[in-house]
């Protein structure tokens, strides 16, 4: 899930939030979105929480990457807490148009 919130926050421009099956799994996601976005040139302001692998944070700046083991997603809710953000569409096909 991605939001929006560039019309109602200073935080970041956008969330993206996602989930693992596992720690493991929590922690190669992380893992690799790190590496996506070292490769493409950028760099992570902060992160948090990767090796645990219950909720990992990856701070872009403007955008904030939160990889969340189920539990801990449905605890925090943060679709909710930010339900006021327009989600944007995470469809491939039209992401590449």
């Amino acid at each position: 899930m991605v939001l929006d919130l560039r019309t109602i926050s200073d935080a970041a421009d956008f969330f993206v939030i996602a989930s693992g099956t596992s720690d493991t799994h929590v922690r190669t996601l992380a893992e690799r979105v790190h590496e996506a976005v070292e490769k493409r040139g950028g760099h992570a302001h902060h992160t948090e929480g990767v090796r645990a692998g219950r909720w990992a944070l990856l701070d872009f700046v403007s955008i904030v990457v939160h990889v969340f083991h189920p539990t801990l997603r449905e605890y925090y809710q943060l679709e909710r807490l930010w339900s006021d953000a327009p989600t944007l569409s995470t469809d491939l096909a039209e992401v590449e148009r």
